[in-house]
């Protein structure tokens, strides 16, 4: 069962959904901007996108991101990941999991390295 943390007004999840569904996988769909992430999940799925940045999960673009101060160096990754459990669209989106193994679909077809 394949993870999907979604948020189903984006193209780039939709089509990522879409391509798990026509490799005939199931999906546990997370809406996280309705049911957010809380530090835990976020660590762990840190870990399993093997990233060492958190910025690397984050969208850096949003409004939110700079007036939280969070592109200063001075940020810590713990200020990063709280401002994420608080402002939920700071999370990049999507994130497929399965097992031990995540990515995000920024293309969607990123998704197909975690079906094979």
């Amino acid at each position: 069962m394949i993870t999907l943390y979604h948020n189903p007004r984006c193209s780039k999840s939709r089509q990522t959904l879409s391509i798990i569904q026509e490799h005939s996988h199931e999906v546990d769909v997370v809406e996280y901007l309705k049911s957010p992430l809380d530090l835990d999940i976020l660590r762990e799925l840190a870990k399993k996108l093997n990233i060492d940045d958190v910025r690397d999960m984050m969208r850096v673009k949003e409004p939110e991101y700079k007036e939280l101060g969070l592109h200063c160096e001075e940020t810590t990754q713990q200020q990063r990941f709280e401002a994420m459990v608080k402002v939920p669209k700071l999370m990049e989106r999507p994130i497929a999991v399965l097992g031990d193994k995540a990515i995000i679909g920024r293309p969607p077809e990123n998704v197909v390295m975690l079906l094979s």
